[in-house]
């Protein structure tokens, strides 16, 4: 039985090398030919593997119902990277933010305290990074709401939590599994079964 890999890279593939002490957040803007989604976890990058429907179609779902019911002072950010601190800079699915935090087209990056609420899809291979090293990483950095989202049966399940801000950690207070309905960050109510229509 054979140990070797069952793919093989181009030859002129070249993976990035990481400097001593690993890569910064400002490396992501700068290293060419990066995956379209790469993250920086501790200092190392994260390679995203391909969406799934389920995935694609649960960050439609609520980009575009929070979108529909958010106050007009927030902004609703799809995919976009938080820059955490020097070594980490995550890309959560999809963020609720002040339209203050905008503060020009060419951002890359917005700062942890402009988040209201950042949510992340679980996938198989981000199993480990949604559901225990990023949520402990946006506490820390002090971002309010977290959601994650798992898969049953083909239809989103959402987790919530709330920051405690004396202890920086997550506090679990709800599961949602047709409906989303919450008072906070600010009124929402999602029908969760909607996940395959073009038009929730």
């Amino acid at each position: 039985m054979s140990a070797a890999p069952e793919f093989e890279l181009d030859e002129k593939y070249n993976y990035p090398v990481p400097p001593p002490g690993g890569w910064t957040a400002d490396d992501l803007d700068r290293l060419p030919n990066l995956p379209r989604r790469t993250e920086l976890i501790d200092g190392s990058l994260v390679f995203m593997s391909p969406q799934t429907m389920f995935h694609m179609r649960t960050m439609r779902l609520l980009e575009n119902a929070l979108l529909d019911q958010a106050p007009d002072d927030l902004d609703v950010f799809r995919e976009f990277s938080i820059r955490l601190n020097k070594r980490n800079r995550p890309e959560p699915d999809v963020l609720v933010v002040p339209l203050g935090a905008d503060t020009g087209p060419n951002d890359t990056w917005l700062r942890p305290e402009d988040v209201i609420l950042a949510v992340e899809v679980v996938s198989e291979e981000s199993e480990d990074r949604d559901r225990e090293v990023k949520p402990r990483k946006y506490a820390a950095a002090g971002v309010r709401y977290f959601w994650r989202v798992e898969q049953n049966e083909g239809l989103p399940v959402v987790y919530v939590y709330e920051l405690d801000p004396a202890l920086k950690a997550y506090v679990a207070t709800g599961i949602h599994h047709s409906r989303l309905k919450l008072d906070a960050p600010f009124p929402i109510d999602i029908d969760l079964t909607a996940i395959n229509r073009r038009r929730p």
